[in-house]
């Protein structure tokens, strides 16, 4: 069943949005054409199905969906799975914003192409805090209390499977998921990386990657070793068959002039058994509060809280930077004027992106901000529908591409 045929897709009034509404008027029945006798014959009933899909594919995916309640013609077309939908204009990332508590996860999804918010409940998530990854219309998830549980959905069809459950334990210290789907096969992998202090040895921390392959349906255990003086955390991502991990000092046999925080890498290709991911790792551009690492379009993008001189742990501003041959290239720095506009900006905060676009908002507060790194603009997202209710109420969100040729 498609999640947009169901009653929570009913989209906010344009009053509240501030859309234009441009009413068409009705062709009269005694209009010129009937008094010569001419017959008036609907369009798509002498256009062929592949034609109608053909134009339908040229729609937004929430115009797709909506025209499936035009008759059951388009409905049929609509809720099959055809390879039309394969060939669709292509579709600028959702986001979905929710707020962070114990109750059933529900909020609303942003569209950026016609600028409106959709009530939409997430299929599979149970609490807000599970971890996320997203690539070419699936969604992974990874359960907070239960590291080894593993889901993968289409957040458009609700389509939805658990995978096997994952090596290791239910717990660990830190926990990063990632996920890449391969756009011509649909294939998919799930990278898993755990990292967990060795007992009583505060400066060494155990690192150990799991992947999944849709192809094989197993789970492999490439690599396992040990960092030291450095962490593992939650953020990772998969870039043209690299794994990327984000990695932070313990504080401890690092030089005070050094930043907190370290890329290290790990080819899922070769999946090297036996090598020495710090004497390769790439050091942050400048001392960062927090880092979110994306995929956009095969390029690897980091968008970072910019810590303050004498104080890196205080955020002064946001920063977007893409890795060219191992090397940090500045791609922007968020005016002050939006930087302000979150209010209190929190050291740590949400970012995700794809394709081209890039989403960033505050805990704090639902406000979203969104930047096209090829045109270099900033821009608000029309007010999010999510209100604060109470001064300490959290949000968060992720992004993810709405595709109706994605299956299971």
């Amino acid at each position: 069943m498609l999640a947009m045929g169901s009653e929570e897709w009913e989209l906010y009034p344009s009053s509240y949005i501030g859309s234009q509404v441009i009413e068409y008027r009705p062709v009269s029945e005694d209009s010129d054409d009937d008094q010569n006798g001419d017959v008036a014959v609907s369009l798509d009933a002498v256009l062929p199905d592949d034609l109608l899909e053909k134009v339908l594919s040229f729609l937004p995916v929430a115009s797709i969906i909506r025209s499936g309640s035009v008759c059951k013609r388009w409905h049929e077309i609509v809720h099959a799975q055809r390879h039309a939908w394969s060939k669709m204009v292509p579709q600028k990332p959702w986001y979905f914003m929710f707020t962070c508590s114990e109750d059933a996860v529900s909020g609303f999804a942003y569209d950026p192409s016609l600028r409106k918010w959709y009530g939409f409940d997430f299929p599979c998530i149970e609490k807000s805090n599970w971890s996320t990854s997203s690539s070419a219309g699936l969604v992974c998830l990874m359960d907070s209390e239960n590291r080894r549980r593993i889901l993968v959905c289409n957040p458009i069809t609700k389509d939805w499977k658990r995978l096997l459950d994952a090596p290791g334990g239910k717990t660990a210290d830190y926990s990063a998921l990632a996920f890449s789907v391969d756009r011509s096969s649909h294939h998919y992998t799930v990278a898993v990386a755990r990292s967990n202090q060795v007992p009583s040895e505060y400066y060494q921390w155990e690192f150990t990657i799991h992947l999944y392959e849709s192809v094989s349906g197993s789970w492999v255990t490439p690599f396992t070793g040990v960092l030291l003086g450095w962490r593992g955390g939650d953020e990772c991502v998969i870039c043209d068959g690299i794994l990327y991990y984000l990695v932070y000092s313990t504080g401890v046999l690092v030089n005070n002039n050094e930043h907190r925080h370290c890329l290290v890498m790990y080819d899922l290709t070769a999946r090297p058994n036996h090598t020495s991911l710090m004497s390769m790792a790439i050091p942050v551009p400048c001392a960062l509060t927090c880092g979110r690492l994306m995929n956009l379009s095969g390029k690897l993008v980091l968008v970072g809280g910019i810590g303050k001189q004498d104080r890196p742990g205080i955020i002064k501003g946001i920063g977007i930077w893409e890795l060219h041959n191992k090397e940090w290239c500045e791609v922007a720095r968020m005016p002050h004027k939006f930087f302000q506009g979150f209010g209190e900006f929190d050291d740590v905060f949400a970012s995700c992106g794809a394709d081209d676009l890039i989403y960033i908002q505050s805990y704090g507060s639902p406000a979203l901000l969104t930047f096209e790194i090829n045109h270099k603009s900033w821009k608000w997202s029309v007010k999010s529908p999510v209100s604060k209710r109470f001064p300490l109420q959290l949000f968060t969100g992720f992004s993810f591409e709405p595709r109706l040729d994605i299956a299971l």
